[in-house]
């Protein structure tokens, strides 16, 4: 009865060793949506630059879940924009601004689109400014749809804002601005 046989052990090893690579698996498999956008709160009404940058430290798993210290320095802020964080390191982290450019009929639409394409593609996200009518609430796009559209994040406090249409609002805006990032190679 309390023999137990080379097979079962070899059954038990199995399970055991399948069980603990599907967690490794799943661990790996960060998820920005389900890891950083539903833990994050934008904390002041205009603070949504510093909340987007926030998000994507989160996401580079550069600082933790409970790090707000760039919104709460920013507070409401309201001459504040990409430029604040334009070549800016933090914690291994470097942002760039990106098509800082009149919105008009010559804006070059098709080149933002690509860059965000190549960013996605890179396994980033890109933060952009939209147009809205509540005026320029800051997003992060986070995928790429199969039809070629744009997913995009914000948070309002603790509510979750997302647009599916985010290359048709920058087309009625003739434009925006972007920010992308660049980490450090010991990361």
């Amino acid at each position: 009865m309390k023999r137990i046989t080379i097979s079962s052990i070899v059954l038990i090893y199995t399970l055991v060793s399948f069980h603990s690579n599907a967690q490794i698996k799943n661990r790996n498999n960060y998820d920005f949506f389900d890891s950083v956008v539903n833990n994050h709160n934008q904390i002041f009404p205009a603070s949504g630059i510093p909340s987007a940058v926030e998000m994507i430290l989160k996401y580079c798993k550069v600082v933790d879940f409970n790090y707000y210290d760039l919104q709460n320095k920013w507070k409401n802020k309201s001459d504040g924009s990409f430029r604040d964080f334009d070549k800016k390191e933090l914690n291994g982290v470097t942002f760039f601004q990106k098509f800082n450019l009149p919105r008009d009929e010559n804006f070059p639409i098709d080149s933002l689109f690509n860059t965000i394409d190549y960013e996605l593609k890179s396994g980033k996200k890109v933060i952009i400014a939209l147009q809205v009518e509540m005026g320029w609430p800051i997003f992060v796009v986070y995928k790429k749809t199969k039809d070629g559209e744009f997913v995009s994040y914000s948070k309002h406090e603790g509510h979750t804002l997302i647009f599916r249409n985010t290359k048709e609002i920058v087309r009625r805006s003739n434009g925006t601005e972007i920010m992308t990032y660049s980490k450090s190679p010991s990361f």
